[in-house]
Formats: structure tokens, C-alpha cells, sequence
């Protein structure tokens, strides 16, 4: 039950940018993680020549960690369907489906390939997005994911478990400026820089206030 006045509650997700399925790789957050781990490391140059020891690559290396929970209890008390029939297999499938190619695409290329058309190529994970509030909105690459399924209805479908993300945000250098999830890395850290600037007007008023003050 919500309160009058209570805050609406922002909900996270992971998408799956897939112009031929859209929805299969978009997870909404049922619960909002209470933690959100970041390590950031510098792309420096690493050279010995002088005056390269503050030089930069490019935008730094940041990894994200996060563990999401997912529970089918109230789906099951209120007689969903679904739920009753296959638990929480689809919101599971739909995290699995960021680490899988197509099946259509392996297969096609699979019979090109036997006919001598075309040269396999790798296909591509979708875009993934991590959406954490209107300001952080970053292009990820899923580097490990961990399930915990911790209840079972009498089918064995899963119907509590918990999912932990590595993600690895990409950068402008890793997709190109000129692309989609190379324009919402610059715009992300625009945004960074803004935010930096507003802390440091807000610090040096605050020193000066209480100089002046004290």
C-alpha cells in the first residue's frame, strides 16, 4: 500500500536493444537491488616518457555488480496463469537471452555456410542498456551471471531466486561515437561532468561561507 505523498519509485531494468524481438531481452527490475557495486579503474596511458604520467587513453574502465531478486508469490496468490504454469522460467530466460545469439541467425548462417555462401560470422548480442534513474542510463556488456533459484512450486519450476550481474560498461571508444550506445556513453558522461561541476560550486561557496562566517 502506497502512502499519499510517497515518492514514486524509479524502477530499474536491463534492456535488450533487438530490433527483430524487442521485448525478449527487457527485464524491469521487480525489486530495486539494494546495493549497486562500481570499480572504476583509470585507461591511462601507462608510458614512462616524461610528462605522459597523467595522460589517458580514454574514459575509464568500470565494471557494475549487482544482485537482482525475483519472486512469483504474489503472481501465485493472485492465480496467475503463468506463474502457475512456468514459474519464474520467463523472467530467468529473458536475463539468459543478453549471452545467447539468435537462434534464427546461427541457424541460417549454419545453412549458408553448408552451401558455401557466405563465411560464418559471430553474430552480435543485442545492445544492452542498464537503466538505473532518468541520470544513468549506460550501455553494458553482461560478463557473468549467476542464478540462485531458492523455491520450487510441486513442478519444479522455480518460483523465488536470485540473480547476480557482472556488467561491464562500454564507452564511446568501444562503439563509436556515432552510434547509439556511443552517444548515451558521451551523454552520460555530460552529465558526470555536470554533476562534478555543481559539487565543486556548492564546495568552494560552502568554504567561503564559513571562512567568511567564522
Amino acid at each position: 500500500m502506497s502512502f499519499p505523498g510517497s515518492p514514486k519509485v524509479f524502477k530499474g531494468a536491463i534492456i535488450g536493444l533487438d530490433p527483430f524481438n524487442p521485448v525478449a531481452s527487457t527485464i524491469v527490475f521487480q525489486y530495486n537491488p539494494d546495493t549497486l557495486t562500481r570499480t572504476i579503474t583509470p585507461n591511462a596511458v601507462g608510458g614512462t616518457n616524461p610528462g605522459e604520467a597523467l595522460r589517458l587513453n580514454g574514459p575509464p574502465n568500470e565494471t557494475i555488480s549487482l544482485t537482482v531478486e525475483i519472486d512469483a508469490t504474489d503472481q501465485l496468490e493472485q492465480g496467475s496463469q503463468l506463474a502457475t504454469s512456468v514459474g519464474l522460467y520467463p523472467a530467468i530466460a529473458s536475463l539468459e537471452m543478453l549471452l545467447y545469439p539468435k537462434s534464427a541467425l546461427v541457424i541460417a548462417n549454419q545453412v549458408l555456410a553448408a552451401v558455401g555462401i557466405i563465411e560464418v560470422i559471430p553474430p552480435e548480442a543485442p545492445l544492452t542498456l542498464l537503466v538505473w534513474g532518468p541520470k544513468r542510463i549506460v550501455p553494458v556488456r553482461l560478463t557473468n551471471l549467476t542464478i540462485t533459484e531458492e523455491a520450487f512450486d510441486p513442478a519444479l519450476n522455480p518460483i523465488r531466486a536470485k540473480a547476480t550481474l557482472s556488467l561491464k560498461v562500454l564507452t564511446y571508444q568501444d562503439l563509436g561515437l556515432l552510434s547509439v550506445g556511443g552517444a548515451l556513453s558521451m551523454a552520460n558522461q555530460v552529465i558526470k561532468e555536470a554533476l562534478a561541476t555543481i559539487n565543486g560550486v556548492g564546495a568552494v561557496s560552502g568554504a567561503l561561507s564559513f571562512s567568511v562566517g567564522g
